[in-house]
């Protein structure tokens, strides 16, 4: 029996077998300087808040067909990225990407419940902020999941899969054709409009999410 553990986070379509979104992330200003004009201190810049959504729990679980899986504190399903790396661990998914597949994050402590603390890690992003690891693999969220407990992003893209509390992907159940994502928050309807303000200043037109 597997016991729960605190884990100190460092500074730093149709499926064969049935089973929140989160708009952009606000964009917040630090506090004034105390120091007056006079000081000719620069103009304090625009901070993007981080990308992803916060959990404090990781819980592995059994779910009707489906299986083993983890879900995070609200009971969402989670997810882990093909593209990514377990050794070492790294995320591959930026912009449009974790505008549908929210990284799951954590600022303080961490409870596990049904799962193996040592194979449990994080990494930081490249927005500063703290995502969970699995067995090395980055676990993420799905846009398409309007409540917990379902999984409708398994094998998405062919790269997107249930994560099973061992960091493996949980292949017990998948679609009889690859089901394609949901359009990032704020998506023109257009095909040829892209799909976000960040993809428009790409000069390359690369939003950072495709297959």
């Amino acid at each position: 029996m597997l016991a729960a553990a605190l884990l100190v986070v460092p500074l730093g379509a149709i499926t064969a077998c049935a089973g929140l979104r989160d708009g952009p992330a606000p964009v917040t200003a630090p506090a004034p300087s105390p120091l007056g004009p006079a000081e000719n201190e620069p103009a304090a810049e625009i901070v993007a808040a981080a990308v992803g959504i916060p959990t404090a729990e990781l819980r592995g679980k059994k779910i009707p067909k489906m299986g083993d899986v983890v879900t995070d504190a609200a009971g969402f399903v989670l997810y882990r990225f093909d593209k990514d790396t377990a050794d070492p661990p790294a995320s591959h998914c930026s912009g449009d990407c974790a505008a549908v597949w929210p990284p799951v994050l954590v600022d303080e402590n961490l409870k596990l419940t049904g799962l193996d603390a040592k194979l449990v890690g994080t990494i930081e992003r490249e927005d500063g902020a703290t995502q969970v690891t699995l067995a090395g693999w980055p676990l993420y969220r799905y846009l398409g999941d309007k409540k917990a407990g379902q999984w409708k992003g398994q094998a998405v893209g062919g790269v997107w899969f249930v994560v099973a509390p061992t960091g493996r992907k949980n292949l017990t159940c998948l679609p009889t054709a690859t089901p394609v994502p949901v359009k990032p928050p704020g998506a023109d309807a257009s095909p040829d409009a892209p799909a976000s303000p960040a993809a428009a200043a790409s000069p390359s037109g690369d939003s950072g999410y495709t297959y």
